[in-house]
């Protein structure tokens, strides 16, 4: 071990922030994926990247454990940050399955074991296979990597008492519902402007049950403006790649103390 891994004190400290990285990232940290597929893979990766960083041994003593311990938050943190952003793509299924009458009928989401909507999945599902169409998996394997150019190993605290660090977690979070209003727009406006055309019917035909006839035509109507801008929805999912990207890299700086 010790040919192989002449600093093992610093290959531990890799293996901790590639391992957490995966618990939180998106595709990497799903329950599809056997567990031990994904530590065999860390490890790997790990052994990559060790290789690729000019760091002297580490001292294993008690500010050791505090870098074990920052280097599990700093993997964790910019996972979820990820995933956050990725979440943008459920949220605005939401919005379209509550316009559509959908809201009740959630699905099991097999990724992740939660409860997910039904447009919601089915945007989110075509959305991992354009990501990996476009190798974004790649890019994502890219950030891990390029983190230690922003937070170097041998620091020892994360400054989450940082403002400009919560302030732009918070910028983020309210972009990620941002995009997904962009992305619902055009079938909650339509939608809209559906439940005007039906109000209008109901006031001036009294006799017709407007609850029975408008249900199918408002997700009749919904199908017919996903299939139009469904092209326009990929072009806003990859926007959002590249933001996912963006984000982790702003992150990654205000975590390595660049203002």
């Amino acid at each position: 071990m010790e040919a192989l891994l002449p600093n093992f004190s610093v290959f531990l400290l890799v293996f901790t922030r590639v391992a957490t990285f995966f618990v939180t990232m998106p595709l990497f940290s799903y329950r599809t994926l056997p567990a031990a597929y994904r530590i065999g893979f860390a490890f790997f990766l790990s052994l990559l990247m060790y290789y690729t960083l000019d760091i002297q041994s580490i001292d294993i003593t008690g500010e050791y454990f505090l870098l074990i311990i920052k280097e599990a938050g700093i993997g964790l943190f910019i996972g979820f940050t990820a995933y956050m952003i990725l979440s943008a793509i459920q949220i605005a299924g939401g919005f379209i399955d509550f316009q559509m009458g959908f809201a009740i009928a959630n699905v099991i989401d097999p990724q992740t074991g939660t409860q997910s909507p039904l447009i919601g999945q089915y945007l989110y599902m075509f959305s991992l296979l354009f990501l990996l169409s476009i190798n974004g998996h790649h890019l994502i394997l890219d950030g891990i990597f390029y983190s230690y150019q922003f937070i170097p190993i041998d620091q020892v605290f994360i400054p989450f008492g940082d403002s400009s660090l919560a302030e732009y977690i918070i910028k983020s979070f309210s972009m990620m519902f941002t995009i997904a209003f962009q992305m619902a727009i055009p079938v909650v406006a339509s939608l809209f402007l559906v439940d005007v055309a039906l109000g209008i019917v109901a006031r001036t035909v009294p006799q017709l049950n407007i609850f029975v006839v408008g249900f199918p035509i408002k997700i009749a109507v919904s199908f017919i403006i996903l299939f139009v801008v469904l092209g326009v929805m990929f072009g806003v999912i990859q926007n959002l790649f590249e933001t996912i990207a963006f984000v982790m890299r702003n992150v990654m700086r205000l975590i390595g103390g660049a203002q």
